[in-house]
C-alpha cells in the first residue's frame, strides 16, 4: 500500500548523494585494467586475481540487503558513516596488500562499505522528496550506476599506467575519506528510525516487500532496464575486436556512447517528469528499449552487423533505460514509507543479481553479438512485463483505498 512521504525534514545536498553513490561503482571497475600488473607484482595467476572482482560483486550485492533494513531501524546517517569508514580503511589496506589473500579480503570489506552508498544514497533521495522531485534526483543517481562501468576502467588504466596499480586504491581511499568528511559535516538524518533491529524484523520487512506485487513488479522491471546492459559491456571487447575487427582501443569510446544514451534518457526524465506521468515515462522507456533490442537481434541475425548499427541500437536501448529506470526506482521505494531503506537494499541487490545473470548468460554460444542482443531483448521484455504488473497492482491498491460511494 503506497504511503506518502513527508517533506518536513531537510533534504540532503544532491551533489553529496552523487559522491556517496558513485564510490561503490567506481571501485567495482577501476581496478579491472590493473589486474595483470597486480597479478605479476604479487606473483599469482590471472584466475587468483580475478577473485578480487568476483568477491567485490558479491559483497556489493549482499551488503545492500543488510544496510537497507538496518538503516530503517538505526537511521541512514550512522549506517552511511560506518560504510564509508569501512570503504576508506579497506582501500588503504588494499594499497598496502602484500599478497593476494590480503587483497581479496580488503576488496570484500571495501565492497561491504561501498554498497552503503548504493543502497542508502537512493533511500535518502526518496525519504523527504515528493514523487516528481524524487524521480529527478534518482535519475541523476541512476546515471551514476552507469558511470562506473563506463568510465572507471579508463580512469583506472591511466592511474595504473602512470602511477602503478596500488595508486588506484590510494585514489579510492582518498575519495572515501572526502565523502566521509562531507557526510559527517553536511548530511542530516532524513528518516525516522524505528529503533528496532532484529533478524525477525529483517525477515518480516523483506517478507512484506517480497509479497508486494507493486514492489516486485517495479523492482524486476527496474533491474532489467538498468543493469541488463552489463551483458553488452561484458561482450563489447569480443564484438568490437573479433567480430567487427576494430582496434580494442576503440572499445572505451563505444561504451562511452552508451553512457551518453543513458545520460540523455535521465536528462529527459528530469525534464519531463513535471508534465508527463511516471507511468508513461516507464512505458515509453521500456518500449524504446524493447524495439531497439529486437532491431539489434534482427540486424545481427541477418548478418548486417556494423559499428554504427550495433552501437547505435544499444545506445537507444540505454536511452530507454534512462527514461524508465528512475521512475521505476521511485515507485519501488514508495511502497511503504517505513521500509524505504529495506526497499532500496532489496532493489539494489536485485539490480546486481540481474547484471550478474545477464553477464553470465551472454557467455553462452559462439556469437557474442547475437548473445548480447538476445539477452537485451529478453531483459527488456521481462522489464516491460514487470512494469505492467506493478502498475496494475498499484491501481488495484488505489481502488481499494477509495471510499465506497
Amino acid at each position: 500500500m503506497p504511503v506518502s512521504l513527508s517533506t518536513a525534514k531537510p533534504r540532503a545536498p544532491l551533489w553529496l548523494l552523487v559522491l556517496i553513490t558513485i564510490s561503490g561503482t567506481l571501485a567495482m571497475h577501476m581496478f579491472v585494467p590493473a589486474l595483470p600488473a597486480a597479478a605479476q607484482a604479487l606473483g599469482v595467476g590471472s584466475a587468483a586475481m580475478q577473485r578480487t572482482i568476483s568477491v567485490y560483486i558479491l559483497g556489493l550485492a549482499f551488503g545492500q540487503l543488510a544496510y537497507g533494513p538496518l538503516s530503517d531501524g538505526l537511521g541512514r546517517r550512522p549506517l552511511l558513516l560506518v560504510g564509508l569508514a569501512l570503504y576508506t580503511v579497506a582501500g588503504l589496506c588494499a594499497a598496502f596488500a602484500g599478497d593476494v589473500h590480503t587483497l581479496v579480503l580488503a576488496r570484500l570489506v571495501q565492497a561491504l562499505g561501498g554498497c552503503a552508498g548504493l543502497a542508502l544514497g537512493r533511500a535518502i533521495a526518496r525519504d523527504r522528496a515528493g514523487l516528481e522531485d524524487a524521480v529527478r534526483d534518482l535519475a541523476l543517481l541512476n546515471l551514476m550506476m552507469m558511470v562506473g562501468p563506463g568510465f572507471a576502467p579508463l580512469i583506472g588504466s591511466l592511474i595504473s599506467e602512470h602511477l602503478g596499480w596500488r595508486a588506484i586504491f590510494w585514489v579510492l581511499a582518498s575519495l572515501g575519506a572526502i565523502t566521509l568528511l562531507c557526510t559527517w559535516r553536511l548530511l542530516p538524518e532524513t528518516s525516522t528510525p524505528s529503533g528496532q533491529v532484529s533478524l525477525r524484523a529483517l525477515a518480516r520487512d523483506y517478507g512484506l516487500l517480497l509479497r508486494s506485487p507493486v514492489f516486485l513488479g517495479f523492482a524486476v522491471g527496474g533491474g532489467c532496464m538498468t543493469t541488463a546492459i552489463y551483458a553488452f559491456i561484458a561482450a563489447a571487447p569480443f564484438i568490437i575486436g573479433t567480430e567487427l575487427h576494430r582496434p580494442l582501443s576503440e572499445v572505451g569510446l563505444y561504451l562511452g556512447m552508451l553512457i551518453i544514451g543513458m545520460s540523455v534518457g535521465n536528462a529527459l526524465t528530469r525534464r519531463l517528469i513535471r508534465t508527463v506521468s511516471a507511468d508513461r515515462l516507464l512505458l515509453a522507456g521500456a518500449w524504446l528499449s524493447i524495439l531497439s533490442a529486437l532491431c539489434l537481434l534482427a540486424v545481427v541475425t541477418a548478418g548486417w552487423g556494423s559499428v554504427a548499427w550495433i552501437v547505435g541500437l544499444v545506445s537507444l536501448f540505454a536511452l530507454g533505460a534512462g527514461l524508465a529506470s528512475p521512475a521505476a526506482l521511485s515507485r519501488a521505494l514508495s511502497v511503504d514509507a517505513h521500509l524505504v531503506g529495506s526497499a532500496a537494499g532489496l532493489y539494489g541487490f536485485g539490480q546486481m543479481a540481474v547484471g550478474a545473470l545477464c553477464t553470465w548468460a551472454v557467455g553462452f554460444g559462439q556469437d557474442p553479438a547475437f548473445a548480447a542482443a538476445a539477452v537485451l531483448s529478453a531483459a527488456a521484455l521481462l522489464g516491460l512485463t514487470g512494469f505492467c504488473l506493478g502498475m496494475a497492482a498499484r491501481r488495484a491498491d488505489s481502488r481499494q483505498l477509495q471510499p465506497a460511494t
